[in-house]
C-alpha cells in the first residue's frame, strides 16, 4: 500500500511539474526584464502607412518610447516620446504562452490596463516575439491590410535590467 501511495505521489508532481512553462518561456520571461527603448518600427512592404500601434499611438510617438517588463507579476508600462505626443505612462499585463513543444515560434500577449492592472476593455495583442537576445527585442504584429498579411516590426534595444 505505502509503495502504491508513493508511484501515486511521484506520478501526481510529475503532472504538476509537466504542466508548467517550457524553459524557453521562463529564459524569456528573464531576458525581457528590465527596461527597454523601441528604436525603430518598420514594414513588410513600401509605402506611407498611418498606424496606430496597440491602438494607441503613430509610429511617430511609439519610436523613441520606454518600455518596462516586470516578469515576477507580468506587468508593465511604457512611455511615449515626440513632439505632440501624449507622454503619459501606460500599463498593461503581458505574458508569454507555451507553445507545446515549438521552441521556435513563440508570441507575446499585451493587454492595455489602466494605472492598477486592470483591463478596461478586455482586450488584447498577440505579437510574435521574433528575436529576443540580452540586449535585442524584436516583435512583429500581423494585421491585415486590404485583405492581405501585413507585418509591423518593433525593434528595441535594452537599457537597464
Amino acid at each position: 500500500m505505502k509503495y502504491i501511495k508513493s508511484v501515486i505521489l511521484v506520478l501526481l508532481v510529475a503532472t504538476i511539474a509537466s504542466c508548467g512553462p517550457s524553459q524557453v518561456v521562463k529564459q524569456s520571461k528573464k531576458t525581457l526584464k528590465g527596461t527597454w527603448t523601441l528604436n525603430e518600427v518598420s514594414y513588410d512592404r513600401q509605402g506611407t502607412f498611418n498606424i496606430n500601434l496597440f491602438n494607441d499611438a503613430s509610429q511617430e510617438c511609439m519610436e523613441g518610447s520606454t518600455w518596462r517588463f516586470i516578469p515576477n507579476n507580468n506587468f508593465g508600462n511604457y512611455e511615449l516620446s515626440g513632439v505632440g505626443c501624449d507622454i503619459e505612462k501606460r500599463y498593461f499585463v503581458w505574458s508569454i504562452p507555451d507553445n507545446e513543444g515549438d521552441d521556435m515560434n513563440y508570441s507575446i500577449l499585451v493587454k492595455p490596463t489602466d494605472d492598477k492592472m486592470k483591463s478596461i476593455t478586455n482586450t488584447g495583442f498577440r505579437v510574435a516575439l521574433s528575436y529576443l537576445s540580452e540586449d535585442q527585442l524584436q516583435m512583429t504584429q500581423t494585421v491585415s491590410l486590404e485583405g492581405k498579411p501585413f507585418n509591423i516590426t518593433m525593434n528595441f534595444t535594452k537599457v537597464t535590467e
